[in-house]
């Protein structure tokens, strides 16, 4: 089937997309878009994590053809142009990555949740990436990150 949908701004069409196919697959092997990372396939660890309509969601748990007609929008459409987007800019400056596996997932879902909640506290925090596993740099340069970023968001405003 051939599917057409928004990814990052831009309008396109993916041709021979097999029914069973996640978003992820699609995303990475089919568009060249890496950035959403393929780890548990479960939703379990929220590497995938990309926004569907405005909405993070799981890109392993999402069928290629549910997205006919809508947007997407993975790590790779947060910068500006050659601008890293904020939390980008504040997981680099805090080490928050080390492997960076899970970077993507936990840019998408503080992207989501500093949009949602501009200053929010630690236990917001910790449930906003609740779904998002690390297994390497520990969650305090995470949450370090997070903190620096709703910073910075809020002294631009």
């Amino acid at each position: 089937m051939k599917v057409t949908f928004t990814v990052n701004g831009s309008q396109e069409s993916v041709d021979d997309v097999w029914e069973g196919e996640s978003l992820l697959f699609t995303l990475r092997e089919r568009m060249g878009l890496p950035g959403s990372k393929n780890a548990c396939e479960q939703g379990e660890c929220g590497s995938c994590t990309v926004y569907l309509d405005g909405s993070p969601v799981c890109a392993c748990l999402v069928a290629a053809g549910q997205v006919q007609g809508r947007e997407v929008r993975t790590v790779e459409g947060l910068a500006d142009g050659g601008r890293l987007d904020p939390v980008q800019e504040a997981f680099l400056e805090c080490g928050a990555v080390q492997c960076g596996f899970c970077t993507p997932g936990l840019i998408v879902q503080t992207h989501d949740l500093l949009a949602r909640t501009p200053e929010p506290s630690d236990a917001e925090i910790r449930e906003a990436l609740a779904g998002n596993l690390c297994r390497c740099t520990g969650y305090e340069k995470i949450l370090d990150a997070v903190r620096l970023a709703a910073s910075r968001k809020a002294d631009a405003r």
